[in-house]
């Protein structure tokens, strides 16, 4: 029998090419049809793993969620961007790569993201998610979320609704 072991820790530079695979294959799995198919390009294009070397020497906070040796996620994490909002941390982003979700890893990631912000002393927690993409919003509420604010985001001129998620 052979055991996986499942680790979530904080990036390290040589997670760079590993981070930028997750983030293009999740991207796609969530947005192709949703995002215009040539904002999403650009979009994907701009984070190779330059990007995320650089991030992660830049001493972003990034998560990455570990199964077997092989990183299956990444969540980005920090203080609330909306000054609206009277939550102190946001969760900025949290992929999986599509293989690996509906299994429990990212439960296992939002709750380290989560327990990382609280250990910062940031009370309350936010997330934003686009309206269209289901499985985030499932997600967030599956996960305890209130729906409590909406704001629009711009892809090549296509306006698509976003919903802040709320934890206390």
């Amino acid at each position: 029998m052979n055991t996986l072991t499942i680790d979530i820790r904080k990036a390290e530079p040589r997670d760079a090419d590993a981070i930028a695979d997750v983030h293009q294959a999740a991207w796609r799995g969530a947005y192709a049809g949703i995002i215009p198919h040539r904002a999403l390009n650009a979009m994907i294009g701009r984070r190779g793993p330059q990007w995320w070397a650089h991030a992660i020497r830049r001493a972003t906070s990034i998560l990455v969620v570990e199964v077997g040796g092989r990183i299956a996620g990444y969540a980005t994490i920090g203080r609330n961007r909306a000054r609206e909002l009277p939550q102190q941390g946001e969760i900025y982003e949290l992929y999986l790569r599509p293989e690996c979700q509906g299994i429990g890893l990212g439960t296992r990631l939002f709750a380290a993201a989560r327990a990382r912000l609280a250990a910062h002393n940031m009370k309350g927690l936010v997330v934003w998610a686009l309206e269209e993409n289901t499985g985030a919003l499932n997600f967030y509420t599956g996960a305890g979320g209130r729906d409590i604010a909406e704001g629009v985001e711009v892809f090549d001129q296509k306006a698509l609704r976003k919903v802040a998620y709320v934890w206390e």
